[in-house]
């Protein structure tokens, strides 16, 4: 059966307020026809939807979101919804807006609650009040004209979306705060039109106050606590602003100034001294350096010419030169990191799942607590506005808010960060794993090593170094592997003529078998030989070379006779013993896997400090070890080249792609490093620590907020404006506790 193939796009949605809207959104648009899988983000404010694109109807999925409540924002000059970052373009404007809307309500509520406050407050002095030129009905009155403004201009948004909610037998924090304020509110007003409801009270105390300030005090939390969430995607924001808005375009010797979107794959782009490069390309004409380190994180400029890759993002030192253009927007590789850390963002960590839970009843059984509390006081104290002010409390105290940023604001920070430094976490889930890996098999070449390995010494028995060349060269050729390369190279270097080939044979993991010119050759390792009954031993002289020399060995018989051992070089990279003894001081077992044979295994695995090795494996044992180290509680991470080793990135708890970032298995690895320096994968680990001690913190605070918050507003404890304010700061300290991972260091 054909497997579906499925793709992957982000819906921005604007109206969400805490974790109880988040569920509501999930539900309309996981029942759209084609959406096989969502997962909705409060802190980026966007769905990530994986979609079935034969069934999908995006009219449909922004029919649904809008029937909830919510605002789908769709991008200008966009048929579909982005598959890229366009709509983080449009989501930084609406944030802008939003910014700005908040801040003007917050100022407008401010200016007519500063009286109302005032006027509340100096009327509990005899003073205040013989100051008074007007009775205390006619202050009611005056404090009703000053606080009613606040309800239906700053306050609408509450009870618009309250109304919303409603109609679709829902509740948020909306709910809360419109019922709470309205209850005051509404409270006071009968007090004001019908005193003699409520005579038998023996007050005219209104609470008009309480209304104006909850108000106030929650538009300052929402206004603070969208200002820190601006900065948590700083990351991403400043990767999208590496794009250059126009490109000059050769054509028929000609230079065109062109906007970046009209830029095509084929066009022939000029880039001169301080440009960015707009897009990826081979370069056709000039030489410069490179300066790469906002893909790679490494600071030291590449140097360029002709027939190398450029890609879109970096920036030209010196020099001018020509490329035609390979890829763009999208599917260049800044696009494809993008995407990527986009995704990782918009994807919920397990630890999630608790607060999740939570949040689908938070906000239900907050009334009903709110509820039980009222008709308690009311029982047993007969006390109408004291039941009122408690059953305020309790809706304005509580904090779904709080709940639904706890993960999701360190997440954009943690892996926004992590982008800086060229290490791309795929998803939140390895992630929240990565920080318990507590064993790393690294393969040898490549990862631990420099991976081009070169030809040290050659020996030869009964033939010259040219003749033994020249026979091997054909069969080289038709290897990929670096080996190969390393014998082809020096075979270049020393003008070896090639023999032709007559017969060809390939053991993956061995070695060749290849008839040139007349003579059999077989070439591989000692263990190769010696199963096709060649006699390995040698003079005295070579013996001694050969255990005293940890290099890799290339056994070379003709005819059934060892003809020649060729010693092959691979450098340990310099970062590569620092990286193992920051991985082992966090008690990270270490493991090497290598084809080497014993010797050049042991002698490269002390030098660098790892726990283990494992010597002379085939490319198929490392998916094997990979399982035989995940029994039991392990948890097993395994860096590699991302091409040879695949299946046992795929195998492993967490796997690591170390490379590029443009030929790297990114299908198959958890993490991705862009560049090939080996403290990454310390970094990384260090990172998804952090990261993972950063949600715990928020959501203890989250939850202890409101286990000691709520119980303490219903017997009575907290006063209301005060119940608002500690609301309102505990969004913010969630956000502003995510946000101190921008400063920590890695």
């Amino acid at each position: 059966m054909k497997k579906i193939e499925t793709e992957k796009i982000s819906i921005p949605i604007e109206g969400m307020t805490c974790a109880s809207c988040v569920t509501r959104v999930e539900k309309a648009i996981a029942n759209a026809p084609g959406v096989k899988k969502v997962s909705v983000n409060l802190a980026t404010e966007k769905a990530l939807v994986e979609i079935d694109p034969r069934e999908f109807d995006f009219n449909l999925i922004k029919d649904a979101v809008e029937e909830s409540g919510y605002k789908v924002i769709v991008p200008e000059n966009s048929n579909t919804i982005n598959k890229s970052s366009n709509t983080t373009f449009q989501k930084k404007e609406t944030t802008s807006e939003y910014l700005t809307e908040i801040k003007k309500d917050f100022f407008i509520s401010l200016f007519f609650t500063l009286p109302v406050f005032i006027l509340s407050m100096g009327v509990m002095w005899s003073e205040f009040r013989n100051l008074l030129p007007i009775s205390i009905e006619q202050l009611n009155k005056v404090l009703l004209l000053l606080t009613t403004p606040i309800i239906f201009i700053p306050g609408k948004r509450f009870f618009s979306v309250f109304w919303k909610n409603t109609k679709h037998f829902t509740a948020d924090m909306n709910s809360l705060v419109a019922i709470g304020t309205g209850s005051a509110y509404l409270y006071s007003l009968m007090l004001i039109l019908f005193p003699e409801i409520f005579h038998h009270q023996n007050t005219s105390h209104v609470y008009f106050d309480s209304t104006a300030v909850i108000i106030t005090l929650i538009l300052m939390g929402k206004w603070l606590e969208a200002r820190a969430k601006s900065k948590t995607n700083e990351a991403v924001m400043k990767l999208i602003a590496l794009r250059p808005e126009t490109v000059t375009v050769v054509s028929n010797g000609l230079e065109i100034e062109k906007r970046i979107d009209e830029l095509q794959i084929g066009d022939i782009v000029i880039v001169r001294p301080g440009d960015k490069i707009p897009a990826d390309g081979i370069i056709i004409k000039g030489s410069s350096y490179v300066n790469e380190s906002m893909l790679t994180g490494e600071s030291i400029p590449v140097e360029k010419s002709v027939n190398n890759k450029v890609f879109g993002g970096t920036i030209n030192e010196n020099g001018t030169f020509e490329f035609r253009v390979i890829a763009t927007g999208d599917n260049s590789v800044l696009g494809n990191i993008i995407r990527l850390v986009e995704e990782a963002q918009g994807s919920k960590a397990p630890i999630q799942k608790l607060a999740d839970k939570i949040s689908a009843v938070f906000v239900p059984i907050v009334i009903l607590i709110a509820l039980i509390s009222f008709l308690l006081w009311i029982l047993y104290t007969d006390n109408f506005s004291l039941a009122l002010m408690n059953f305020v409390a309790v809706l304005i105290i509580a904090c779904p808010c709080a709940l639904g940023l706890a993960t999701p604001t360190a997440l954009i920070v943690g892996l926004g960060k992590a982008a800086q430094k060229g290490i791309l976490i795929k998803n939140a889930e390895s992630l929240e794993l990565a920080h318990k890996v507590n064993i790393i098999l690294f393969d040898k070449t490549g990862t631990i090593t420099e991976g081009v390995p070169e030809v040290s010494k050659l020996i030869t028995f009964g033939f010259s170094e040219s003749e033994i060349l020249s026979m091997i060269i054909p069969a080289e050729k038709r290897s990929e592997h670096p080996i190969a390369k390393a014998i082809l190279r020096y075979a270049d270097k020393l003008k070896a003529v090639e023999y032709p080939l007559e017969e060809f044979e390939s053991k993956t993991g061995f070695g060749i078998k290849a008839k040139v010119n007349g003579k059999n050759l077989i070439i591989g390792n000692e263990k190769f030989l010696k199963e096709n009954h060649i006699n390995t031993d040698f003079q005295i002289d070579a013996e001694s070379i050969l255990k005293e020399n940890s290099s890799t060995k290339i056994f070379i018989a003709v005819n059934q006779k060892l003809a020649a051992i060729i010693f092959i070089e691979d450098k340990i990279k310099e970062t590569s013993k620092e990286a193992i003894r920051l991985l082992k001081g966090m008690k990270i077992k270490t493991v090497m896997l290598t084809g080497d044979n014993k010797n050049t295994a042991f002698k490269i695995a002390n030098e660098v400090g790892v726990d283990e090795v494992k010597s002379e494996l085939l490319p198929e044992d490392k998916l094997k070890i990979v399982s035989e180290y995940k029994d039991g509680d392990n948890i097993v991470a395994f860096v590699g080249d991302g091409i040879n080793d695949a299946p046992a990135l795929a195998a492993a708890d967490v796997g690591i792609a170390i490379g590029s970032g443009t030929d790297v298995a990114l299908e198959t690895s958890d993490i991705v490093l862009l560049n090939t320096d080996l403290l990454n994968v310390a970094k990384a680990i260090k990172i998804s620590k952090k990261v993972v001690k950063t949600i715990r913190q928020n959501l203890f605070w989250a939850f202890i907020y409101n286990l000691i918050g709520i119980p303490m507003a219903a017997i009575g404890i907290l006063n209301p404006m005060i119940a608002a304010l500690a609301m309102s700061l505990s969004s913010v300290s969630v956000v502003s506790n995510s946000l101190r991972l921008k400063r920590s260091k890695i």
